[in-house]
């Protein structure tokens, strides 16, 4: 009978649980203990723990019971090459290595030797070793691999080399489906593509009936993504030319200088994506940090031209078009009937005018990114308030979005999603919003200096959906934020997990205090616990708020960004105090954001 109970409960209640959950019931008695690892961990097909960066004997310990794995994603952020190792194997088909800032490139090596089998591989990795060493052990993994369908590398680091990765087109599996590579030059990519042209050229006709089959003998990729240093025309027909079967194409340039104008994109290059008529989702995007560097030869006839060749495009983004007009993204709009996602950065001539008639043109906009388009105001805003199906809308760095248009987003019922980081937004908005049953999960005011703490009430006290439903919240570098605010967070936003406090000066030890009451009442299952705080230049916090950042306070805490306040100058202290008997807790004094995402390649987490 206890069998029975046991397998029952195993079934019915466990298998339903997350990781954390199952760790939580396993430690409440010897029966639970006993139901989770022989009832419930030999059953996981597939475990994901990229939400928190687990040391050596935590991995061990979830990994001991997990023998039926298939599929893992590992955050290893605090683990080195042999705490890896210990968890690779032929039973893996999927397997993603994110943030490995203390790997070095032997961890290659042990992929390609212990999982023949991968399907999927992703790898986010440092510059630890030379690329000739990076290069061989490169090779050996993908020779050890020849099922792979999808490979991710992303290679970062301050001393990152754009050749580490040219050993890559030797060595790719012809099983490949999806590629994605950063960094690369933009000559390794076009010889990367014209191998991918030459095993083509050597099929029979008779092959070529079979292109789209998965035991075709030739390359069918059907997804790339490249960050190089140049997008050209050279590498667009490359691509075109060798790839015409691509369904998804997205492509960034970091130029260290201005390109010649006989080696830059222009509109030969983007009407060349034409011969892509699968073409579904692009991504054009130049980046340059501290220069003004940007795709100068492209201007609105480009980008008709673009519209004209991919009216299939569901997805488009496209950042670095300064010379891009409102006629230029507006023929966008009309013409890609399909369109879902639309995301522009840095577009300065584009303004409310390329949204006048949205809604005739592109009601199927379920995801709008306008980052750091100075013309957007609150015009745009109520267009495209009109998209009923808008669930993420993102308008960041648009300084003219004001109170007016909040009624309009108020008005769209899916929208889970939005960003006003630096809008020019009050108090009085955040009232519209907090009335409305808008269900937004993910809100950021960062840089809205005009919300205080009375903004804050307003939002979460208006006895609308938003207090109920937001579980990420930014309030970096609001000069109007303070202690109240906090206080106002905890009572009202019970389901919050990740708060983002940075450069917040007037927030005090009261606010860390209040937090670590609400996770005491977490635990007792009326609200859910904070996964990521971070407190990061909050100038007015002392080392006394240390007792409320100690155990039992915060038992559900991930990650804690502690950088430029008094803690950072007892870093050892503080590391011992915090995070003793939690060592799945990350504490970053190096200034990243929530859960150390971008920057991690940068420095090592503290110790346990």
């Amino acid at each position: 009978m206890e069998d029975v109970t046991r397998s029952v409960l195993a079934e019915e209640i466990l298998k339903r649980l997350d990781l954390e959950n199952l760790c939580s019931v396993a430690c409440v008695s010897t029966t639970l203990r006993s139901a989770v690892v022989s009832g419930v961990l030999p059953s996981l097909t597939s475990l994901d723990l990229s939400v928190f960066s687990p040391d050596e004997v935590t991995l061990n310990h979830v990994m001991r019971g997990c023998i039926g794995l298939r599929s893992l994603t590992l955050n290893c952020l605090r683990l080195n090459s042999s705490a890896v190792h210990g968890v690779l194997g032929p039973h893996l088909l999927e397997l993603h290595l994110l943030r490995c800032s203390l790997l070095n490139s032997t961890v290659l090596t042990s992929i390609g030797s212990l999982c023949p089998n991968l399907r999927v591989l992703t790898l986010e990795v440092a510059d630890m070793d030379s690329p000739v060493v990076f290069q061989s052990n490169l090779t050996k993994m993908l020779e050890g691999c020849p099922y792979l369908e999808s490979l991710q590398l992303n290679i970062r680091g301050i001393l990152v080399d754009a050749t580490a990765c040219q050993s890559v087109r030797f060595s790719l599996p012809q099983t490949l489906k999806a590629l994605r590579l950063q960094p690369l030059l933009e000559s390794e990519a076009i010889l990367l593509m014209n191998r991918f042209k030459v095993t083509a050229n050597h099929l029979s006709l008779a092959d070529y009936s079979s292109l789209l089959s998965p035991s075709s003998p030739s390359f069918t990729l059907q997804s790339l993504s490249l960050v190089l240093d140049l997008i050209s025309d050279r590498l667009i027909i490359a691509i075109t030319g060798s790839l015409p079967q691509l369904v998804k194409l997205d492509l960034e340039d970091r130029p260290e200088k201005e390109p010649f104008p006989d080696n830059d994109l222009t509109y030969t290059g983007l009407q060349s994506l034409g011969y892509c008529q699968q073409l579904t989702s692009l991504s054009l995007v130049r980046t340059c940090y501290n220069r003004k560097i940007s795709f100068k030869r492209i201007n609105d006839m480009g980008i008709f031209l673009l519209s004209e060749a991919c009216k299939g495009l569901e997805s488009v983004k496209l950042g670095g078009f300064p010379k891009v007009s409102d006629a230029g993204f507006a023929s966008l709009l009309h013409s890609c009937r399909n369109l879902k996602k639309f995301e522009v950065r840095g577009a300065f001539l584009l303004s409310d005018l390329a949204f006048h008639d949205v809604t005739g043109s592109s009601c199927s906009l379920q995801e709008v990114r306008l980052s750091t388009c100075p013309l957007i105001t609150s015009e745009a805003v109520k267009k495209l308030g009109l998209c009923g199906n808008l669930e993420l809308l993102d308008l960041g760095s648009c300084k003219s979005i004001s109170d007016s248009c909040l009624s309009s987003v108020s008005a769209l019922r899916k929208l889970t999603s939005l960003n006003l980081a630096g809008a020019d937004v009050t108090d009085s908005g955040m009232l519209a919003l907090g009335k409305s049953d808008v269900p937004i999960t993910q809100l950021s005011l960062r840089g809205c200096r005009r919300i205080s703490d009375r903004g804050i009430s307003n939002l979460l006290n208006s006895e609308g959906t938003i207090s109920r439903t937001l579980s990420t919240l930014d309030l970096g570098h609001m000069p109007g934020i303070s202690d109240r605010a906090v206080h106002t967070i905890t009572r009202y936003c019970k389901v919050l997990t990740e708060l983002s406090l940075r450069s917040c000066f007037h927030v005090k030890d009261s606010s860390i205090e209040s937090l670590a009451t609400r996770e005491r009442q977490a635990e007792g299952g009326s609200s859910k616990q904070l996964r990521k705080l971070n407190v990061h230049n909050c100038v007015s916090l002392t080392t006394g708020a240390l007792r409320w950042l100690s155990k039992p306070s915060f038992a559900g805490l991930h990650w804690l960004g502690l950088g430029q306040t008094r803690f950072a100058g007892r870093k050892e202290t503080v590391t011992d105090t915090i995070c003793r008997e939690r060592p799945w807790l990350t504490l970053c004094f190096d200034g990243c954001e929530l859960g150390c995402y971008d920057g991690w390649e940068f420095h090592t987490p503290q110790c346990h």
